[in-house]
């Protein structure tokens, strides 16, 4: 089993629609994929239009009143499975903090997964004791960064982190998102980003496509399966792909 983080200390970079498209792909493939939602606003639950099965499921989950296989729940889609969230997701870094070995809880939870190929994580923006949960349980973390100052600096901030926690940073890996071909700032941090070789080659562009995956409650291949957005998360996965697996 391989599990991918889909994370970013800033919000509002693109990390839920990647999470969705590469497990979709993944499923695609013939992956047993689950999508662990981790945020209290349950975006990848409302994109694959799945609810908890129980009030207060997220809470349950950490505090071992519900097993984590028992939430996991059946998309539309082939070999496509979700663990939806709920607003008590919110309280994780609380109870995380109760508990023994708080720092291994997710990945110990994930062990309890069976027969599954690929588990992506869809993680709430921050830095705390869930996101140390996160970094460890993840064999790789994949960061989606927009091209601007601000947001490169938040991905050195983590890298930095990862330093000064003893967390292996040879697991982020991250890729340039809702890159804006008119804007010659974004331009220049790709630039000077790819000579680092900390991030893939491929990127995913603004595209109205992407925006419309809510009204759709659907990845972007089924309703948008020959569009150009499509193709570079096609592109994007591939490379992923040669990483990771």
């Amino acid at each position: 089993m391989t599990v991918l983080a889909l994370y970013n200390l800033k919000g509002g970079v693109g990390k839920t629609a990647s999470a969705i498209n590469l497990a979709y792909l993944a499923a695609v493939e013939g992956l047993k994929t689950a999508i662990w939602d981790l945020d209290p606003q349950g975006s990848s639950s409302f994109y694959l239009n799945v609810e908890p099965a129980v009030k207060n499921e997220s809470k349950k989950i950490f505090t071992d009143e519900m097993a984590l296989k028992d939430a996991v729940q059946e998309t539309a889609f082939e070999k496509l499975y979700v663990i939806p969230a709920d607003i008590s997701a919110r309280n994780a870094d609380i109870l995380l903090d109760e508990m023994k070995q708080n720092r291994k809880k997710i990945k110990n939870l994930i062990n309890g997964l069976k027969g599954f190929d690929l588990v992506v994580l869809d993680c709430p923006p921050g830095i705390s004791l869930l996101h140390v949960n996160i970094f460890n349980a993840a064999d790789w973390v994949l960061m989606p960064n927009i091209p601007t100052t601000l947001s490169i600096r938040s991905y050195e901030t983590v890298a930095s982190y990862f330093v000064e926690n003893s967390l292996d940073t040879a697991k982020i890996k991250c890729f340039f998102s809702m890159v804006d071909h008119r804007k010659t700032m974004h331009y220049e941090v790709m630039q000077q980003f790819y000579k680092d070789k900390v991030f893939f080659k491929n990127y995913i562009p603004y595209l109205s496509d992407v925006e419309k995956m809510g009204m759709h409650q659907q990845p972007l291949f089924e309703f948008a399966n020959s569009s150009y957005a499509a193709q570079c998360y096609r592109d994007l996965w591939h490379e992923v792909k040669k990483t990771c697996f």
